[in-house]
């Protein structure tokens, strides 16, 4: 551990643990080996329970920290008198989290109104750590004068004679409600309560002058709200209607709905919460006809323990069938939106995916420069996800490439190809009908980008039959039959990649791998310097990224094919900033076995050698040779791969498909891909199961792919 930050609140309600995560998540995606420790525990949970904080911390970094001291402990040590005994508690919890991490960043205490201590506490443990100190502001209820003045106060605390301390400080929050509950209701006319604020919060006057460094502002997100239905029935204890029911819909908004029909019809929009009577079956009904419509409700909220009429259900199970939660509570409906109002919106610590919402609505708003001039840089030794994920965005976002999905009209690519544009990933163009694109979008909620392409495929194909003859008329290929391949899709989008209309392309989510590579194979060809089109995928183990090679395509390539494999991996790693040292594995490490298979793995690493000096090759590696230290001193001493190999490349489809798939299951590990590389222009395969999350990324590798 070479240097602490401890990240300090100013005051009440500043959302400290988001930001403090935030932060966490920041220097992680600069490459930095960072650790967290959150030194004493504050959660309202039972003393047995996992505070919340480290459970989050844990989803970033991929290990749970070391336990807080529980409060009550660190009060009994105040109370007694022993304050040293209780920061040397402190002092070595940070040293065992901080083992083997360049940088750790540290949770300061929240103020509470019946612990006055807490601030002195907070000043003590920054200056028992000599740490850097990171303030958090939120206004809440300040004026713009108070909330200066706060921040100055709180700065100075923490200042020590010359020694300036205080990197400076991030606003949290900014532009918030001051009841962040209503951004859930909407008013009885439909409307939403809730408008959102745009303040401007840089320049404060404290930020003048360079008193206190101005680190970035977090502005306040009504999503980072959004509970799920599960959530809005365990604390309201209700009982669901439905055994189908998607429990894990997020409630966006809430409409309580007890007024006629036509009245309420504009408040039935996706993520929406319709609370009503359960006597209402009007509502139920239009409701349910409302989902039927392609609008997925959150659910719906039935109060005052009305159990709807069974025949009723019945008319009403179509919709059901789609996943729509029906959750029943005894309370009348004027309680339940009392309920509703005081619901507890902190994030549960199951929830994983508005625990990454949040912490990265937070990390891309932080200002890293005044923080990383604080930090002595040291060379990386891995890439981990959350650093390659971020490469990826800003690495496609320098250079935007057209990217063309075929599966324009799914739901999933829709939604990704949304985010890239809006995030300057790339220039998605979605084939498919323009209306229904439309539709869907539209149901989601979301507004397609003016940067977002969508062709529909009828109106260009009749322009794609005749390069698509000259290519493929010497197999036979006839007009008619040209004409017939067009209708895919997929070969539509290939000929547009081959006339480079579009950069690259992106298939997969409801076509099979052949239906993908296919015809790129036969329309776009291999690049002249490679013998063979082949695959990676990029496996985001917790600590970093590694490359698997060839998990996708060829069956059984030989000693000149696997080399080739090998080369066409080192670089693909090499080009998305991993440092390739490649191992070639086998059931056998070096000398110690013999046979057909092991032979051909020796002699492809010989090929490799020779034709790539430059690389670093080592095999035949048994896998945990290639991946512990300790192994590789035992089986492979003196090798340069062995132990500390981030590319693996396998000698069979057999091997590679079984080992890239075991990882990613029994370990939990997201894997990116797979990625094809030798292919004169880049198509990219997508999992049928792929999340919105992984087709972004992989449109992101496309772009990059497409810049070189």
């Amino acid at each position: 551990m070479k240097q602490v930050f401890f990240v300090a609140p100013t005051g009440f309600g500043t959302g400290l643990t988001s930001v403090c995560l935030g932060l966490v998540r920041a220097m992680d995606q600069q490459g930095l080996n960072v650790g967290f420790c959150k030194p004493i525990a504050q959660h309202s949970g039972t003393t047995t329970e996992l505070d919340p904080s480290l459970l989050f911390a844990g989803h970033i970094l991929g290990r749970i920290p070391e336990q807080p001291l529980n409060l009550d402990y660190a009060q009994s040590r105040l109370a007694a008198g022993e304050v040293e005994q209780l920061l040397e508690d402190v002092v070595s919890l940070c040293q065992r989290c901080g083992e083997g991490v360049d940088i750790l960043v540290v949770e300061g205490l929240v103020p509470q109104a019946n612990s006055p201590f807490i601030q002195r506490l907070n000043i003590q443990i920054a200056n028992a750590l000599d740490s850097d100190i990171v303030l958090v502001a939120a206004k809440n209820q300040l004026s713009d004068a108070e909330l200066s003045q706060q921040i100055g106060v709180t700065a100075n605390f923490y200042r020590t004679g010359d020694d300036e301390r205080v990197v400076g400080c991030i606003l949290n929050k900014v532009g918030a409600p001051q009841d962040p509950l209503s951004a859930l209701m909407t008013s009885d006319d439909g409307t939403q309560t809730l408008a959102q604020i745009k303040e401007d919060l840089s320049g404060l006057p404290i930020f003048a002058g360079g008193k206190v460094a101005f680190l970035g502002q977090v502005y306040f997100e009504p999503s980072f709200l959004a509970p799920r239905v599960a959530d809005v029935s365990r604390r309201l204890n209700c009982r669901s209607l439905n055994d189908k029911a998607d429990l894990s819909r997020r409630v966006n908004e809430v409409t309580v709905c007890a007024r006629r029909v036509n009245n309420m019809l504009d408040t039935l929009k996706a993520g929406t919460l319709v609370v009503t009577p359960g006597d209402r079956e009007d509502i139920l009904l239009v409701a349910c006809l409302a989902v039927l419509n392609g609008v997925q409700l959150a659910g719906i909220l039935l109060t005052g323990g009305y159990t709807p009429d069974k025949k009723l259900m019945q008319l009403c199970q179509v919709a059901l069938d789609t996943g729509l939660p029906i959750i029943l509570c005894d309370s009348d409906t004027y309680r339940t939106a009392q309920k509703l109002e005081r619901l507890n919106l902190d994030v549960p610590a199951d929830d994983a995916q508005r625990i990454e919402q949040v912490i990265r609505g937070v990390s891309e708003n932080i200002l890293m420069p005044p923080i990383l001039a604080r930090t002595q840089r040291v060379k990386a030794t891995r890439l981990s996800p959350a650093a390659f994920r971020h490469q990826l965005v800003q690495r496609a976002g320098r250079d935007l490439k057209r990217i063309v999905l075929p599966e324009g009209e799914e739901i999933r690519t829709i939604q990704a190809a949304i985010i890239c544009a809006q995030k300057g990933i790339a220039k998605p163009v979605l084939l498919g009908n323009r209306d229904n694109i439309q539709r869907i979008a539209e149901s989601l909620s979301l507004v397609l980008p003016a940067s977002l392409t969508v062709l529909q495929p009828e109106e260009e194909i009749e322009k794609y039959v005749a390069p698509l003859l000259e290519r493929r008329g010497h197999k036979g290929l006839t007009r008619e039959a040209a004409l017939e391949l067009l209708e895919d899709n997929v070969v539509l989008g290939t000929m547009m990649l081959a006339l480079d209309e579009v950069d690259g392309l992106v298939s997969g989510a409801i076509h099979t791998t052949a239906n993908t590579i296919r015809p790129a194979l036969q329309l776009i060809k291999p690049r002249p310097d490679c013998r063979l089109v082949s695959s990676i995928f990029f496996m985001c183990l917790p600590e970093q990224v590694l490359v698997y090679g060839d998990c996708a395509v060829n069956p059984d390539p030989n000693a000149e094919e696997l080399a080739d494999i090998a080369i066409q991996s080192g670089d693909s790693a090499r080009a998305f900033g991993i440092e390739p040292r490649i191992a070639m594995i086998s059931y056998s490490t070096g000398t110690s076995g013999a046979g057909v298979d092991v032979d051909k793995v020796r002699e492809a690493t010989r090929l490799a050698k020779a034709r790539r000096p430059d690389l670093l090759i080592d095999g035949p590696l048994q896998y945990d040779a290639a991946s512990v230290a300790a192994v590789a001193s035992q089986k492979a001493p003196g090798s340069m791969v062995a132990g500390k190999a981030t590319v693996y490349i396998f000698p069979d489809l057999n091997t590679g498909n079984t080992t890239y798939k075991a990882v990613q299951r029994s370990a939990n590990v997201v894997s990116i891909g797979p990625m094809l590389q030798g292919l004169n222009k880049p198509v990219n395969d997508l999992s049928r199961g792929a999340l919105v999350e992984d087709i972004v990324y992989t449109i992101a590798l496309t772009a990059i792919q497409a810049q070189h």
